[in-house]
């Protein structure tokens, strides 16, 4: 038997195909200190993403605080802009980290400030004067959170 007829021969022929993995299944070596890949297929450092989630929760109390002055300064077409914002910030955070923790992150500010601006000031001013423009913006920013953080990713194409 001749060593070039050893099933042993080629370093790619292993009795189990499973056990190659991706990397050798492709004929490049695997990198180990790669970081993992997003839902995208794009890799994402842990430390950038928790960056990610801190800057949409900053974001979503600024949208949130705007959203609630804007709606009541102009009632028909603020309220659908202030909606509109919300859902731009929760979209955007679905897409920017490739998570719902994105929406959550986002979702956290915008209700945090929401909620501290209903609570008004001891001297009774507040900004929610307790109108439906009012309930519309809380209910319908937590509906437009829920459904952002409830779509599906679909992948990108390949390039």
């Amino acid at each position: 038997m001749s060593p070039s007829s050893s099933p042993k021969s080629s370093p790619d022929s292993s009795p189990d195909p499973s056990s190659r993995g991706r990397a050798a299944s492709s004929g490049r070596p695997a990198a180990p200190d790669r970081p993992a890949a997003a839902s995208d297929g794009f890799p994402v450092p842990r430390t950038a993403r928790y960056v990610w989630y801190g800057l949409l929760f900053v974001l979503g109390a600024l949208v949130g605080a705007a959203g609630a002055l804007v709606q009541a300064a102009w009632l028909p077409a603020g309220l659908l802009l202030a909606l509109l914002a919300t859902g731009g910030l929760f979209y955007g955070g679905l897409r920017a980290t490739g998570t719902q923790a994105g929406v959550a992150a986002a979702g956290g500010g915008w209700l945090l400030a929401v909620v501290l601006l209903s609570f008004g000031r001891p001297e009774g001013d507040g900004v929610f004067g307790g109108g439906v423009g009012e309930l519309l913006f809380l209910f319908g920013g937590m509906g437009v959170a829920v459904m952002c953080a409830t779509l599906v990713r679909l992948p990108r194409p390949p390039r």
